[in-house]
């Protein structure tokens, strides 16, 4: 049985004097800046990390570093260079965006984590499906058959839910898979268990617009993530396994409100019960070796750094024990993640070597 690290949840309160960033960060700066603007740097040469385009660390509520590079391409025109103004993709972050829409509505007692799952595809007792609780749901432990790959050639159903048969209907196409495990034994990354559950919350808020309201009045518009651009499927629900569009510093708002424990300008947005889960580790990747929780990835580092992930290394880093971020933004290769892993321990580093 796979150890898993004992983590107490930490929070970092806002600091006195530093305003919330609702509609503007703070900038500041930290006794070994120059070591990690040199940290920094590296990102946007070093080979294995590919291409870098764009940086944000928090420290005490205040932007210590903000730096773009690079160009986003388009179908439609030419590429443009990566700005402050760039709306970048989430990828999987969108997934801890969802989880932090399901914990205000557990906040309310519309939804229970023990409750059975209420999708209609496994409403038949006799299906073994049934037995899917949401807990399941959030902690990628819900047994289904779903291949999470992105190679050419390999069998992948989030290439088809994304992209092709799935596509206008992500939950009923993940929906319908059979079991591979029993619910609640098994981890298995799956970005098709992120769209039922968020077909779940749209059977509470509403499909499509009344959907993209509820986003914008718990979550983008309270904490002033003016920017953010979800994506929803023709059937009216927020696709939260792969699309938010945003400004780097908007994410890093929403990386803001996890370390401050789910409070944002004296106003409590979702529980700290809930932010808690996200830092519990539940379940063990054997290919990378990191730690899952419900929607968010844990190091279990002596920091409690814990990460809304995306593809291709997209990251929001949340570190209560240095009241910090790390935002990165870019194209690497799964391959070269621990390489990209090892350079965010060295800002941790810095900033430590800072307080």
């Amino acid at each position: 049985m796979t150890e898993l690290p004992s983590i107490t949840p930490g929070y970092a309160p806002q600091p006195t004097g530093v305003a919330w960033p609702t509609d503007q960060w703070t900038r500041g700066k930290v006794n070994r800046q120059d070591e990690l603007e040199r940290v920094v740097d590296e990102l946007f040469t070093h080979d294995d990390l590919a291409v870098t385009n764009a940086v944000v660390v928090v420290k005490g509520g205040k932007v210590l570093i903000e730096r773009y590079g690079g160009v986003q391409e388009f179908f439609d025109r030419p590429a443009e260079p990566i700005t402050a103004t760039s709306q970048l993709i989430s990828w999987s972050m969108a997934k801890s965006m969802l989880h932090m829409i399901i914990g205000t509505l557990v906040d309310e007692g519309r939804l229970d984590p023990d409750q059975m799952a209420p999708v209609p595809e496994w409403r038949d007792p006799a299906d073994p499906r049934h037995q899917i609780r949401i807990r399941d749901l959030l902690a990628m432990r819900d047994g289904l058959a779903f291949v999470e790959a992105y190679e050419v050639g390999q069998e992948s159903h989030v290439i088809e839910m994304l992209f092709g048969e799935g596509k206008d209907d992500m939950a009923a196409y993940t929906a319908k898979l059979p079991l591979a495990h029993e619910p609640g034994t098994f981890f298995n990354y799956s970005s098709g268990t992120t769209n039922v559950l968020s077909r779940i919350v749209a059977d509470q808020v509403g499909y499509g617009e009344a959907y993209a309201r509820c986003l914008t009045e718990r979550l983008f518009g309270p904490i002033g993530m003016r920017s953010a651009k979800p994506t929803f499927d023709p059937s009216g629900v927020f696709v939260a396994s792969s699309y938010v569009h945003a400004q780097a510093l908007d994410f890093a708002k929403f990386g803001l409100l996890y370390l401050r424990g789910g409070e944002w300008e004296g106003r409590q947005l979702v529980s700290r019960a809930w932010t808690d889960t996200a830092q519990i580790a539940l379940s063990r990747d054997e290919e990378s070796g990191d730690f899952y929780s419900w929607q968010w990835w844990v190091t279990g580092d002596e920091y409690g750094t814990y990460w809304a992930s995306g593809y291709e290394g997209q990251m929001i880093s949340v570190v209560p024990a240095l009241d910090a971020l790390v935002l990165r933004f870019g194209h690497t290769p799964e391959a070269n993640y621990p390489a990209l892993q090892e350079w965010r321990s060295r800002v941790l580093a810095v900033l430590a070597a800072s307080d």
